[in-house]
């Protein structure tokens, strides 16, 4: 059995004059993230590593998460390949993972969260929101053999307002 945490960023900022991997948290986004990660940490969801975009809202993110669920930051690594909107590279990323890691975190991006979501799960979702999270489990022994899991948990900033 294999598990993924997936988290969309939370909501950036479009006022600064900086590149899209340079972009900040909103202040809702940073209250959004202490309020799913601080539920969240009711679920008892320990990974084995934790992955995250290169983009500073997604690191930002990545870090208030650590902070609320007293996830070590040793255990966070950032990935280029998590710095994706469609899915592809995602996918293939994931698939390459060690086979040892059986439960893992990530915070990216949409569209690509979103279609993975959809095309990995069983519940449709029209939309990851930011500071979104979704928990796919599978099946599998294997990373590579990445196939259609189920959508065990879905938690959305506007769900717990």
């Amino acid at each position: 059995m294999k598990e993924i945490i997936f988290v969309r960023h939370a909501k950036s900022s479009w006022d600064y004059d900086v590149s899209d991997r340079e972009r900040p948290l909103k202040k809702r986004g940073i209250n959004d993230s202490h309020l799913v990660s601080n539920y969240f940490k009711q679920i008892n969801f320990a990974p084995d590593i934790i992955f995250s975009s290169p983009a500073k809202r997604a690191r930002k993110t990545c870090k208030i998460f650590l902070e609320n669920l007293d996830f070590p930051i040793s255990n966070m690594k950032i990935e280029e390949d998590i710095y994706d909107f469609g899915g592809n590279q995602l996918v293939n990323f994931i698939k390459s993972l060690d086979n040892d890691l059986q439960k893992i975190m990530i915070f990216g991006h949409n569209h690509a969260l979103t279609s993975i979501a959809n095309t990995f799960g069983t519940k449709y979702i029209d939309n990851v929101p930011t500071a979104g999270l979704v928990k796919l489990s599978f099946d599998i022994d294997n990373w590579k053999d990445l196939k259609k899991g189920v959508t065990t948990i879905t938690i959305f900033p506007r769900d717990l307002k």
